[in-house]
């Protein structure tokens, strides 16, 4: 593994900023962002006047905390587009992810908000160690999600060649690794161990590839995953962060020096921590629910956003900027398989759907080597043939790969089937990963 240290000169001046310096752009960046939502967006003017508040009212950085939270239900009560603060014509692209309703969480950007969000994944590959006139190859997915859209962006403001791969084809995945000799390499880490895995079947060393850097995120993984995709790739590996509704990756990413958490670039995102139970806003150092204002987007101004990820806030280390915690769980019940956001009430209203199934379910997620794996338990109704049972099955398997995005397997039971627990209720999720 070589690690490549920035050089002061390397470094942005936020990036090197003093506390009171960082503080003072995020008070008046906060200012226009609270405004802009307040004067452009009915929702937030609605939430604002129904708190008792105005965007006026932010003095401090802790005033913020009068401000109402947001979540995702906003994000689908006002589907498509009722949260954008900009006309349609200044509206250059759109993501989306994917909603507990069978509707996408659909986020906006303008033409600022793409640049913005390209100089930050530029910003965290650099962090990471990347430099001008390398090669990135990206395996994550592109299209609606933000992860592969994203990574190329930044990849490219930082003047890097661009390998843009996708995900799957594991095989061509290690022949253009082998071929093109890309240095960095973006992905989700599960997907990482699949490659080397790849590797390891060719008769190929995975840790004299041309790697020199990983730079991973989309799923929450440990330290000891990390230190085998170290050990095993030679490579170091990195960590980013992001979520669509506050930008997608690059919210935050660790540095390749220090490798202690990613550092939230909060010159554009400003990070609290509350109580999950209270809403009440906790000191740095405690765990807590993470929630994020966006300082500076235009089509798509996020105010509070209630992440759900469990983490704590760190003080700066490698920059002038705090940095989070690993993420050690979520305050709602959604999982993460392979990248993909998944609720269990997404599963039960494509259930609920197919009559001749009961609305019982349960849902085992197990580890297939370094991959999530969904298993859907489900139970036929009691006036349901048995000869049906395969083809039922198949169509909620295609029903859930086309409505959530995962693929899955499927297994019917007969009726009361599943077990129950003492108050006569069933275990919706039963998560047998390892917890390490």
């Amino acid at each position: 593994m070589v690690q490549r240290n920035p050089a002061p000169s390397d470094l942005e001046p936020i990036e090197r900023a003093s506390r009171d310096e960082l503080q003072a752009l995020q008070l008046q960046r906060m200012q226009w962002s609270l405004k802009h939502a307040y004067d452009n967006v009915p929702h937030y003017r609605a939430a604002f006047d129904a708190a008792g508040v105005h965007p006026d009212d932010l003095r401090s950085l802790a005033d913020l905390a009068k401000f109402p939270f947001t979540t995702k239900k906003e994000l689908r009560d006002n589907y498509p587009f009722g949260l954008f603060a900009v006309p349609q014509d200044r509206v250059v692209r759109v993501h989306a992810s994917s909603g507990t309703t069978g509707k996408p969480t659909v986020v906006g950007y303008t033409q600022n908000d793409i640049d913005t969000w390209a100089n930050v994944v530029a910003r965290s590959i650099r962090a990471a160690g990347g430099r001008r006139g390398d090669m990135v190859h990206i395996s994550y997915g592109y299209g609606l999600f933000t992860g592969g859209l994203g990574a190329h962006y930044g990849a490219e403001r930082l003047g890097c060649t661009v390998i843009p791969m996708s995900g799957g084809q594991t095989e061509k995945q290690v022949q253009l690794i082998q071929d093109f000799k890309p240095s960095i390499i973006m992905v989700t880490p599960s997907y990482m161990l699949n490659i080397v895995e790849e590797y390891q079947r060719q008769g190929l060393d995975p840790a004299a590839s041309s790697l020199k850097v990983g730079i991973f995120g989309a799923e929450p993984w440990t330290d000891a995953m990390r230190a085998e995709i170290e050990q095993r790739a030679g490579i170091d590996a990195v960590d980013i962060y992001g979520l669509s509704e506050v930008m997608g990756p690059g919210v935050a990413s660790e540095c390749i020096e220090s490798k202690d958490g990613p550092v939230i670039w909060e010159d554009h995102f400003y990070p609290e921590i509350i109580d999950p139970e209270t809403g009440e806003v906790l000191p740095d150092g405690e765990e807590g629910e993470l929630v994020f204002t966006s300082l500076s987007k235009e089509a798509l101004p996020i105010i509070r956003y209630r992440t759900r990820d469990l983490t704590r806030l760190l003080p700066p280390t490698s920059r002038a900027m705090r940095r989070i915690g690993k993420i050690t769980g979520r305050s709602d019940d959604m999982l993460i398989i392979r990248g993909v956001n998944v609720f269990p009430t997404q599963i039960e209203e494509l259930i609920c759907k197919m009559p001749k199934l009961s609305p019982q379910y349960q849902l085992v997620v197990t580890r297939d080597g370094h991959l999530d794996k969904l298993d859907v338990l489900a139970e036929l109704r009691v006036d349901t043939p048995t000869s049906e049972v395969d083809s039922l099955a198949r169509e909620l398997e295609h029903r859930i790969k086309t409505n959530v995005g995962v693929s899955t397997k499927v297994k019917l039971l007969p009726a009361n089937g599943i077990e129950r627990t003492l108050t006569g209720k069933a275990r919706r999720v039963v998560d047998q990963r390892p917890k390490n």
